[in-house]
């Protein structure tokens, strides 16, 4: 029974999915709190891009909205991502 115990705190996958409860439910409310923000940040963007491959189409909409989301992540805020994303544009479509 002993070498049998030792196995078991010897075996480092163990304490990987040993946690402490408070730890985990930190963890939790963290990854709730992230995506409850991430969700909220870009929900403007895709409404705006339903609307805009109505008029355009879902690629270049699908461009637009990705190269919103991008410029977010870069630290921009989403109406100056939106008005930089809108100066690439020349007749509804981007050139290189």
């Amino acid at each position: 029974m002993h070498s049998n115990s030792y196995q078991w705190y010897s075996n480092p996958n163990h304490w990987n999915r040993v946690q402490n409860p408070y730890q985990q439910q930190s963890h939790n409310l963290q990854t709730q709190q992230l995506k409850q923000h991430t969700l909220s940040t870009v929900e403007p963007i895709v409404q705006y891009g339903l609307k805009e491959a109505q008029v355009t189409s879902y690629l270049h909409a699908m461009r637009e909205v990705s190269a919103i989301s991008y410029l977010i992540g870069r630290g921009y805020d989403p109406q100056t991502a939106h008005q930089i994303v809108e100066s690439w544009e020349v007749n509804e479509m981007f050139y290189p």
